[in-house]
């Protein structure tokens, strides 16, 4: 058995171990790489919704094996290394303390909200994950917006109160008086995490000793997940650094909107609203435009494509060509006001050749094959896209236009 050295002290950063076994790894998520265990350790292994602690193993000749996982795999702990490292080989772990702090911090505060969620609600914590990027926590009941800010401050009320936090293996009758909240068809050794007046959890993750250490607690994500709730936290550095993105991005909304702090929602607001009252009275415009533009287009028989406008000698197929300015509605309503009055392939390409070209192409009176020429489109210039006889959709990239449109007529 490995001697567990987090559980002597969450806030051992260094030790030193031997190697008692080292063997090539037949885990397909370690392929080619060795698990080692050592006598003694102060790696914290993933478990109990935990990643694991990072570091080095550092050998007497100056050199070391970094990028250590480390995984429990049935009553072994198991460092999984680049290297073989012989049996009998003295080593120093040197763990990330930063990181494992950050985990405490974390872990320590969801001990809090769970339990204070149990206490006030009688809700329990059914799922949690703890990784670099996120804290979450899953609770088989609903809680609302405010019942979430009652919550969080409760909870950095307990932080603020410098609590204890103690982390033992009671004795097994001991341990059945113990009201703990979660995992009670644990047996063996059951190791007690305990916040006076606030919560008592079986685990297994190192802690902090007192709630203080935490810092703060903020809850950063709430959404309805399997008939209860997901709530994601941050705490102590984590929660610093996302407040003060926070801060940063309201400091530029004012800057931008030349308004204080406490009025930036109703400005951004009134902003949307502006903006679409503009694309509004834009889409009247172009819609006007677009009336007296086919009033106009209908009477040529043919011109360049510089001057936006392709028909072929016949007189029943015109293509059009816009800017990026026009939008997939703009191009719609611009082929079917053309279909009016054109009995063939009635098509608008919108872009440029830096960016390419999306189009849409109709069918006139005529009854042309739309599919067809989408088909024609795919196969010489390589466009994407598709749709029905009546009318196709796609895009295409080409360095001249113009001689997809010679193609088509």
């Amino acid at each position: 058995m490995t001697k567990e050295l987090y559980y002597e002290s969450a806030y051992i950063s260094e030790f030193f171990a031997e190697v008692i076994k080292c063997e090539k790894s037949e885990n397909k998520a370690y392929k080619g790489r060795f698990e080692v265990v050592l006598d003694r350790t102060a790696f914290f292994p993933e478990q109990g919704g935990q990643g694991s602690d990072v570091g080095v193993l550092e050998f007497d000749d100056g050199k070391s094996v970094a990028g250590i996982e480390h995984v429990s795999i049935g009553s072994e702990i198991r460092h999984i290394a680049d290297k073989e490292i012989p049996v009998g080989t003295k080593v120093r772990g040197v763990i990330d303390f930063a990181r494992r702090f950050s985990n405490m911090q974390q872990h320590t505060g969801e001990h809090i909200f769970s339990g204070l969620v149990n206490s006030e609600y009688g809700y329990n914590n059914v799922g949690f994950h703890l990784s670099d990027s996120e804290v979450t926590m899953d609770y088989d009941g609903v809680l609302t917006a405010e019942d979430i800010r009652k919550l969080e401050i409760k909870a950095n009320e307990a932080i603020w109160a410098n609590l204890d936090v103690i982390c033992e293996f009671p004795e097994a009758d001991r341990l059945s008086e113990i009201p703990y909240r979660s995992k009670k068809e644990l047996s063996g050794d059951v190791r007690i995490v305990t916040i006076p007046g606030i919560d008592i959890c079986a685990c297994c993750a190192p802690h902090v000793n007192r709630t203080g250490e935490i810092g703060m607690l903020k809850v950063v994500g709430l959404q309805n997940y399997k008939g209860g709730v997901r709530v994601n936290i941050l705490c102590g550095r984590r929660a610093l650094l996302y407040l003060q993105g926070e801060h940063d991005i309201v400091g530029e909304l004012t800057a931008l909107l030349t308004t204080s702090a406490d009025k930036v929602v109703t400005s951004v607001k009134r902003a949307f609203d502006d903006n679409s009252n503009m694309k509004s009275e834009l889409s009247q415009a172009r819609e006007t435009l677009i009336e007296y533009e086919i009033s106009e287009i209908v009477q040529v028989t043919s011109t360049d494509i510089s001057g936006g406008i392709f028909v072929n000698a016949g007189e029943e197929d015109i293509y059009l060509v816009k800017d990026n300015s026009y939008d997939s509605n703009m191009l719609r309503k611009l082929v079917n006001s053309l279909s009016e009055h054109k009995k063939g392939y009635c098509g608008a390409f919108a872009g440029s050749q830096e960016s390419g070209y999306r189009f849409i192409i109709a069918s006139g009176a005529s009854g042309k094959d739309c599919k067809a020429l989408c088909d024609k489109l795919r196969t010489e210039f390589g466009a994407k896209g598709g749709g029905s006889n009546a009318m196709v959709q796609g895009s295409l990239n080409v360095a001249d236009l113009r001689s997809v449109l010679d193609s088509l007529t």
